[in-house]
């Protein structure tokens, strides 16, 4: 860079300078990248449900207070196909769910502490107050478009696993 009258033009200076902000956008988190949210705000994380050797991935909403636990899916007019919420509990208990101001069908799927499935409500009825009850006591409850389960070949012992971000 060559100096005018003894200084440094200004452009090169603001050019040395902004250069280096695209190339750190491309480099490496190092295992410190910030949780992904979805539109409501939920952290999003990889949910896996394995049936016979198969693996199906869904991008998850993880509904971890009981605030999050208790809006869930309500008023939600569509879910995509690979999409789920997870609600996970800390210790594992009976769980039961309605469908209370829920506009579409869900599969509802109950999941133990060892990662299988105990028990799967199938194309829930949208707007139901009757509550849905787990078979056993659960770790966590896994909610995915209705239809989905079947779509899919997943039943009761199929295995989820997932890991939840850090706070």
């Amino acid at each position: 860079m060559k100096a005018i009258n003894g200084r440094t033009p200004f452009c090169w200076v603001l050019a040395l300078a902004i250069l280096p902000l695209p190339l750190a956008a491309c480099g490496s988190t190092g295992g410190n990248a910030e949780a992904v949210t979805s539109e409501a705000g939920l952290k999003v994380i990889p949910v896996t449900v394995t049936q016979n050797g198969k693996a199906h991935v869904f991008s998850t909403e993880v509904a971890g207070t009981p605030e999050e636990q208790e809006q869930g899916l309500m008023y939600r007019k569509a879910l995509a196909p690979d999409a789920a919420m997870l609600f996970p509990f800390p210790q594992p208990k009976y769980a039961s769910f309605w469908m209370k101001n829920t506009l579409i069908p869900l599969d509802i799927v109950y999941v133990r502490s060892d990662g299988t499935i105990d028990k799967i409500a199938e194309n829930t009825v949208p707007m139901s107050e009757v509550p849905v009850a787990s078979g056993g006591e659960v770790a966590a409850v896994l909610e995915l478009a209705g239809g989905t389960a079947e779509r899919l070949g997943i039943d009761e012992g199929a295995t989820v696993s997932w890991t939840l971000p850090t706070p």
